[in-house]
């Protein structure tokens, strides 16, 4: 609801402050006093574009400013969510400035927001009739949220929503394996590959320092032969060997012990040397008769290690990690088939997930049919009373095609329908959709009508303005349209500019909008009339202008009085 709306420097409005009320509440005043000039401020306040052409003369800046009072949760729960902030209390305070450089700025409770977000909220508060453009009730979405709510079928539209966003979740899911399918088809062959090339390898650990010394071995084999067979005829096979010349110095030594001790240590130690000489030639003999060339096994070496070598270069690993990163390639293969089994498994689930979503949208679609044909009875009944008993208003329903493929295609929103309002306001006239309705008036009055049968289903959009509704409307219909706006204002706040006094006599509050001039300067002032005389002095001057007389005024009191006891106002 909106409590309060202050206007600075807009075009005759030099600063206007207006206390505003729940339920029906009426603007009257004289042509070009400047209730548009009100009404397109709260275009401002709500996101529509505006022009520094539209300050007024003298000033820098012109600025909007509204303070509208939250009084439902619903209403708190979607400022909160278009603001993605939580704010205290039930107020939201709304400022929009202009300035003459053109420079515009919107603030949402003293915080800087861009005027897209003042729009958004707008939406979502405020439902304007008047301004073509501003019509939410134009907008198939929007007609197709309100025939939900009317015919109680939240639940299904929810149901729908939650398997549309399962549909989508599984087809993100679904893409993303797919798109690294080649990816990681290569990867698989990768690691197959390296698999089975490191497990013919069998390496083992150490193994590369062992084919080096046999190398070594090998490629000097005629040199180590020679060396130990050299060393064991020194020691004990050629004449005059260390074995030999051992023997002779033990002997001699022997005969010379018995003269001193120490020379009996000599012989001892030297008969101790001959068993490991005569095992030193031994070993050396046995080591010459194994160093044989063998260039077989020296071609295998050199292969082997050409080979290892050849491996560590192409993994850039050594040998041991070689074998450790061998030992990891399962588990990766593992990983990577996994994914290959998710993706399986996600077809499966997103074909099932995807028929679901198709059964309930069906179910969904035939629960609209039969609610969308009761809607436009109701609102047939509310056109009859508005003027407009020649008047026909269908709910057309085209249900969109969903692909065979459920990868194929963006799901809608809400469900499988298209909605369109259509009128036929006169006989022999094509019905047309609401939205390209040419008159206002008979817009307007279609709007009211539907709105009316939808107000109990609206629990967000509480304001209502209408602007151009009396349009080539006479006294009599200006009755039922007073009665239909009194009783849309038992559920919403209603705003309408009027110019029938049998309108305005139904409205729970009052204001007359004046123009006036001092001196050269003209200025828009709006007074609420709080009073019955004031009120019945306003309805007076809308029926009979300045030539008003008493008889006029009783016929105003006449008009108030008999509105006040048909709606207890």
């Amino acid at each position: 609801m909106l409590r309060e709306l202050a206007v600075q420097n807009l075009a005759l409005i030099e600063d206007v402050r207006v206390e505003l009320y729940p339920g029906f509440c009426a603007w009257t005043g004289e042509t070009g006093a400047g209730k548009s000039l009100l009404l397109g401020a709260l275009g401002l306040l709500l996101g529509e574009r505006g022009s520094s052409e539209w300050i007024r003369s003298g000033a820098d800046e012109l600025r909007v400013s509204g303070r509208f009072e939250l009084t439902r949760p619903e209403q708190r729960m979607a400022a909160a969510e278009i603001l993605q902030a939580d704010f205290g209390d039930d107020d939201l305070i709304l400022t929009r400035r202009l300035t003459r450089a053109g420079r515009s700025s919107a603030l949402v409770n003293d915080m800087p927001v861009a005027v897209a977000t003042l729009k958004r909220l707008g939406e979502m508060l405020v439902d304007i009739h008047g301004q073509r453009e501003s019509y939410s009730l134009l907008q198939p979405s929007y007609q197709l949220q309100l025939l939900d709510s009317y015919g109680k079928l939240n639940d299904l539209r929810q149901a729908y929503i939650v398997c549309a966003e399962r549909v989508r979740q599984l087809r993100r899911q679904y893409q993303e394996l797919a798109a690294a399918r080649q990816t990681r088809q290569r990867e698989l062959a990768l690691i197959r590959f390296e698999r089975e090339e490191l497990q013919n390898a069998q390496l083992r650990p150490g193994e590369l320092s062992e084919l080096t010394r046999e190398r070594e071995r090998l490629v000097h084999a005629q040199s180590l032969a020679l060396f130990t067979s050299t060393v064991a005829a020194r020691l004990a096979d050629d004449d005059g060997a260390v074995s030999e010349v051992l023997a002779r110095l033990a002997k001699e030594s022997h005969k010379w012990a018995t003269f001193d001790p120490k020379l009996a240590d000599i012989h001892t130690r030297l008969e101790a040397l001959r068993p490991e000489i005569d095992d030193l030639a031994d070993t050396c003999r046995d080591l010459s008769e194994q160093f044989e060339a063998d260039p077989e096994r020296l071609d295998e070496v050199e292969k082997r290690l050409s080979f290892l070598k050849k491996l560590q270069t192409r993994y850039a690993k050594s040998l041991e990690e070689l074998i450790h990163y061998r030992d990891t390639l399962d588990a990766k293969e593992a990983e990577l088939q996994k994914h290959e089994d998710d993706l399986s498994t996600l077809d499966q689930s997103l074909k099932a997930a995807y028929e679901e979503l198709k059964r309930v949208a069906q179910q969904l679609s035939k629960a609209r049919v039969k609610v969308a044909k009761k809607l436009a009875a109701e609102a047939q009944k509310h056109l009859v009373d508005l003027g407009m008993p020649k008047a026909k208003l269908d709910v057309v329903m085209e249900q969109i095609v969903l692909p065979e493929e459920p990868l194929s295609g963006e799901l809608p929103a809400a469900g499988i329908d298209q909605l369109e309002l259509m009128l036929t306001a006169n006989p022999g006239e094509p019905a047309r959709p609401l939205r390209k309705v040419a008159s206002g008036g008979e817009l307007s009055r279609t709007m009211l009508a539907v709105k009316t049968v939808l107000a109990a289903h609206d629990p967000v959009r509480t304001l209502v303005v209408f602007d151009e509704i009396d349009a080539n409307v006479g006294g009599r219909l200006g009755d039922m349209l007073g009665q239909k706006l009194a009783g849309l204002g038992r559920s919403h706040q209603v705003l309408c500019v009027t110019h029938l006094p049998q309108v305005a006599s139904y409205a729970q509050h009052h204001w007359t909008i004046r123009k006036t001039t001092t001196g050269k300067r003209t200025t828009t002032t709006i007074t609420p009339l709080t009073t019955e005389e004031a009120r019945v002095e306003e309805l007076a001057l809308m029926l009979r202008g300045e030539s008003r007389s008493e008889t006029t005024r009783q016929e105003a009191a006449a008009m108030l009085h008999q509105a006040a006891r048909a709606w207890n106002l």
